[in-house]
């Protein structure tokens, strides 16, 4: 018969004498347990498609599979496929069961950010889910992503400038051991770039690129990039016109009469000031003074 064994194939990275393995781990059924297991390795080659890239028959509860930069490649999403059967019977044969597909490269999370003009900062975190290995370079190992930013603008914009700044242009990796989905990881903060126009949300995106790496492994890839979306807030305006009235930020309305230069304005969280300078421009008729300078500091 055809039965379903609950081997639950499962794909791990290991380093393997130095070289980035795919470790495909499945478990035996009790109290019988066949002898011989068929993997099956694959690739995602297209969406809703997968190519062969390796197979073997054996009696361990596991299969390797090296990450060689030609069959298997960074970015590829990987699957293992087990059949059991009993030697000598191989017509009868287990279901095959499938892993669930390991994505080998690097990885943003989150995989998108809808941020706001306002001031916040926002962790995203760079993780590779592969060992990091430096062939002939134990004893300085790392890999290094430079980062870039780029203004998607809308549909009906060209590209501008970035609409986001982030907290360092690099980040390196360094060999660690792997836990969960990561084996390498680090921190960069993204902030929305105040730009006081009312300009409508906009798109921008992060681009990741190795530099340099020793491991040819690393050569030629290119992660996947980050979209961030860049929610508009509305701009304050602050006014001081004619002899002079001034309107404050939230609305509050006064006449300042008088002669010399003013502080109209000061930033409690950065170091920004607006200054306005008034003469007499009413003679001996009336008091009256009007705006004849301004200063931003």
């Amino acid at each position: 018969k055809l039965t379903s064994l609950a081997l639950q194939p499962v794909i791990t990275p290991e380093l393997v004498q130095g070289r980035v393995h795919l470790k495909c781990s499945y478990s035996p059924p009790s109290p019988e347990p066949p002898v011989q297991y068929r993997v099956l390795w694959s690739r995602l080659s297209s969406p809703g498609k997968r190519e062969q890239v390796h197979h073997e028959t054996t009696p361990q509860s596991f299969s390797y599979v090296e990450m060689d930069g030609a069959n298997l490649q960074l970015g590829d999403t990987v699957f293992c496929t087990v059949t059991a059967f009993r030697r000598g019977t191989p017509e009868q044969q287990s279901l095959p069961e499938d892993s669930k597909g390991f994505y080998a490269g690097i990885k943003f999370l989150p995989e998108s950010l809808e941020i706001a003009e306002d001031g916040k900062e926002h962790v995203l975190t760079v993780l590779s889910t592969v060992p990091i290995a430096c062939p002939g370079q134990d004893d300085f190992c790392k890999i290094t992503l430079q980062l870039s930013t780029e203004d998607l603008g809308k549909s009906s914009q060209a590209p501008g400038p970035p609409d986001i700044a982030l907290s360092a242009c690099q980040v390196d990796l360094l060999p660690g051991p792997c836990s969960g989905s990561s084996c390498a990881a680090a921190t960069v903060t993204v902030t929305a770039v105040t730009d006081l126009a009312q300009d409508g949300n906009r798109g921008s995106r992060i681009s990741a690129e190795p530099l340099a790496p020793g491991d040819v492994l690393w050569r030629a890839y290119t992660p996947r990039d980050v979209k961030v979306t860049v929610r508009d807030l509305p701009t304050g305006n602050c006014y001081s016109f004619t002899d002079p009235h001034i309107i404050t930020f939230d609305g509050w309305r006064y006449d300042n009469y008088k002669v010399g230069t003013f502080l109209l304005c000061r930033s409690e969280s950065r170091a920004f000031e607006v200054h306005v300078r008034q003469w007499d421009c009413g003679g001996h008729r009336s008091a009256t003074a009007c705006n004849c300078g301004v200063a931003a500091l």
